[in-house]
């Protein structure tokens, strides 16, 4: 009997122990799976880059492989002007300076172009040398003639020459004239024109507008045959160029290369 109260005794001190074991020893916290805004940081906006300056104030350049122009002709006085004005034709202008050397620039501009375009320009010396034997005829800068024939043909258009020489200087404009050496002066011009507008649009076809260039060697063909090109000898190089483009038509090449060989029979 007293061991049974023994035991009940040990088992009540027992079951005293946990009960207040497990009032004093504290809960587990449940973990919170939601996550704990961070009241320390505030929003910010990602700043948008600034565009670089290249890409900015890039120009609006003409594709193509055009020759670049050295911006210090701009600044460059040349002796020896010409300048076509033609507004009823599709090239409007032309414009041609150039030294004593027949180092300068070719300036164009075209019906429906906002601005004209200019590329270097390298006389040959045969031209060169036709020119300035027409001006000594001329006298130029000691002659007071203005070479207008009696009608004016302003719808063919306007040639300008000025030339600038131990420091004396004459401009003079006419539209058509019966002086044999100023007209002989302007068909060197002309001819000057001719070449090189035709080099500068094939320049553009060769990059652009591939299927412009048969086309474009039937014209220089054409002006080959009518003497009309400045010095056909001069522009062999470029056509042996473009005789070897394979970007433009086979047949603008071949037509090319017989053109080639034609000015190199009758040379």
């Amino acid at each position: 009997m007293n061991k049974l109260r023994f035991v009940l005794s040990v088992a009540g001190v027992v079951l005293l122990a946990i009960s207040i074991f497990g009032q004093t020893t504290k809960k587990p916290t449940r973990k919170n799976t939601r996550p704990t805004p961070k009241a320390a940081e505030t929003p910010t906006e990602t700043p948008t880059p600034e565009p670089t300056r290249s890409s900015a104030t890039k120009k609006n350049e003409r594709p193509g492989t055009q020759i670049q122009i050295n911006k210090s002709d701009d600044a460059r006085v040349f002796n020896y002007h010409y300048e076509y004005s033609g507004p009823n034709f599709i090239v409007t202008k032309i414009i041609i300076e150039h030294d004593e050397d027949g180092n300068g620039k070719f300036t164009i501009m075209k019906r429906d172009w906002s601005d004209p375009d200019s590329d270097p320009l390298k006389i040959s010396a045969a031209a060169m040398e036709r020119i300035k034997a027409i001006f000594a005829q001329l006298n130029f800068l000691d002659s007071t003639e203005n070479y207008q024939y009696e009608k004016d043909y302003q719808h063919l258009g306007n040639h300008t020459f000025r030339l600038q020489r131990d420091g004396k200087k004459r401009e003079v404009t006419f539209n058509w004239t019966e002086n044999k050496y100023a007209k002989a002066l302007m068909d060197e011009y002309r001819k000057l024109g001719n070449q090189a507008s035709w080099i500068f649009d094939m320049n553009v076809a060769r990059v652009n507008r591939p299927l412009d260039a048969p086309n474009l060697v039937d014209a220089v063909d054409s002006y080959y045959k009518r003497n009309e090109l400045s010095d056909p000898v001069q522009m062999i190089p470029y056509l042996k160029e473009v005789s070897l483009d394979e970007r433009i038509p086979l047949i603008a090449r071949n037509h090319a290369t017989r053109l080639i060989g034609q000015i190199e029979k009758e040379r």
